[in-house]
C-alpha cells in the first residue's frame, strides 16, 4: 500500500502565517491600549490642572476685592493688583506654576449703547470716507435697533439673500453676527469670509456687555478717537500719563481716581457722556502650566454694580416679512421662585461672573484690510 508523504511544508506555512496576523493584532492592540492611555493621562492632567487654575483664579479675586474695599474701586493694575498670586503669597502644588494676566473690558464702548457719532468718529479715524462711515453705522445700528432711521439712504435687503432672513432689532450678542449684516461684511471680512483688520479693531473697541460707564484707565487709541479725541497729541499725553513715560515718566505709571481728572491730560474741558474712571467688567485670563501641559481658564467679572448681559430681546416674529426668519427672541433670564424652605442660603460674593471659558479657542489670525 502506498503511502503519502507528510506535507511539513504547508503546515509550516500556516503556523508563518498565523503567527504573522497574530503579530499584526498584537502590534494593533498594543498601540490603541497606548492611545487610550495617553489620552486618559491628559485628562487627568487637565483635570489636576484645571483645579489649580480655579484656584488661583478665586486667590485672584479675593485680592480684587481687598483692594477694592481699601481704595473704593478698581481703576487699574498700576493700583498695585498686577500680580495678585504673588501679592497673596500663593502657589500652586509643587511642579506647576500659574500667571495671571487681566484685559480690562469696561475700557471699551457697551456696543449696546453707542450712538451714531460715535461710530461714525471712529471709522473717520480708520480713515474711511464719510459717506462709507455713514453707511457702515446704518448698518450697524439697523441691525441692533428696529426703529433706527437711516441717514446715508443705505437700505440692506435680507429678503433676498439665498436664506431670507430679518434683522433681530436688538444688540449683537456674537461678533460672528457682523458677517450676516450687509455692507459690513464687506468692510469687516475678506473675500474668503476671514475676518481682516477693521474686524479686529472694532472687535477692540467695543463690548458686548452692557455697562453705564467705560474706564478711560484702559481706553485705546480707537476709544479715545471714537469719543472725539482724535488728535495724536491727545492720544500721546493721555499714554504717557498712564505708562508713566514721556513728561510723567518721573512719576510713573498712572490713574484716574475720577473722570474729571483726565480733563487736564486730554486739555479738554468737559468729557462726552458714559466716560468714567472705574472697572466695570474684568477679563481674568489665568495660565497653569505643568511640563509641556497648559490649562487656560478665561473669566470675565463685574464688582458691585459694573457690567451686565445684555438681555434685550429680538423683534418678534410677527412682524417678519412674509417668507424671512427672525432671529428667535431671549430666552428668560429669570427661573421661577423657588419655595422658602427650599431656598438655598445666599452667598455673599464680592463679584459677578458674566463669562467663563475653559481652553478657549486661539482667535483668528487678522488680515489687513483691502487698500481703499
Amino acid at each position: 500500500m502506498h503511502r503519502m508523504p507528510p506535507r511539513r511544508g504547508s503546515v509550516l506555512v500556516i503556523v508563518l502565517v498565523t503567527l504573522l496576523f497574530t503579530s499584526a493584532a498584537l502590534v494593533l492592540l498594543v498601540e490603541q491600549a497606548s492611545t487610550d492611555l495617553l489620552v486618559e493621562s491628559r485628562a487627568a492632567t487637565a483635570r489636576r490642572l484645571r483645579g489649580e487654575a480655579y484656584s488661583a483664579l478665586e486667590v485672584t479675586l479675593a485680592t480684587l476685592e481687598d483692594f477694592r474695599r481699601a481704595g473704593g474701586a478698581l481703576h487699574s493694575p498700576a493700583e498695585g493688583w498686577g500680580d495678585p498670586l504673588t501679592f497673596a503669597g500663593w502657589a500652586p502644588r509643587e511642579g506647576c506654576t500659574a500667571e495671571v494676566t487681566f484685559e480690562d473690558e469696561s475700557g471699551k464702548i457697551p456696543l449696546a449703547r453707542a450712538d451714531t457719532a460715535t461710530l461714525v468718529n471712529l471709522f473717520k479715524s480708520w480713515e474711511i470716507p464719510q459717506a462709507d462711515a455713514e453707511r457702515l453705522t446704518d448698518a450697524l445700528l439697523g441691525w441692533m435697533h428696529a426703529d433706527h432711521v437711516a441717514t446715508s439712504g443705505l437700505a440692506p435687503d435680507y429678503d433676498r439673500a439665498e436664506l431670507p432672513y430679518n434683522p433681530p432689532g436688538r444688540p449683537l450678542r456674537s461678533f460672528s453676527e457682523l458677517a450676516a449684516i450687509d455692507y459690513v461684511r464687506d468692510m469687516f471680512f475678506d473675500e474668503q469670509g476671514r475676518p481682516n483688520d477693521r474686524w479686529r479693531r472694532f472687535t477692540a473697541a467695543f463690548s458686548l456687555f452692557n455697562y453705564q460707564q467705560l474706564n478711560l484707565n484702559a481706553a485705546p487709541p480707537d476709544v479715545l478717537a471714537a469719543l472725539g479725541f482724535s488728535d495724536p497729541a491727545q492720544q500721546q499725553r493721555f499714554s504717557d500719563f498712564l505708562t508713566g513715560k514721556g513728561a510723567y515718566s518721573a512719576q510713573g505709571p498712572g490713574w484716574f481716581k475720577s473722570a474729571n481728572d483726565a480733563t487736564t491730560v486730554l486739555g479738554s474741558a468737559a468729557l462726552p457722556a458714559g466716560v468714567g474712571a472705574q472697572i466695570r467688567a474684568l477679563r481674568v485670563n489665568v495660565t497653569v502650566r505643568e511640563g509641556r501641559a497648559e490649562f487656560h481658564l478665561v473669566a470675565v467679572v463685574a464688582p458691585a454694580g459694573g457690567a451686565s448681559i445684555v438681555t434685550t430681546t429680538a423683534t418678534s416674529g410677527t412682524s417678519a416679512a412674509s417668507g424671512s426668519a427672525t432671529a428667535p427672541a431671549a430666552a428668560p433670564t429669570t427661573a421661577p421662585a423657588a419655595a422658602a424652605s427650599n431656598r438655598a442660603p445666599s452667598l455673599n460674593y464680592p463679584f459677578t461672573l458674566l463669562e467663563i471659558q475653559e481652553n478657549p479657542e486661539i482667535p483668528p489670525v487678522p488680515v489687513a484690510p483691502p487698500s481703499a
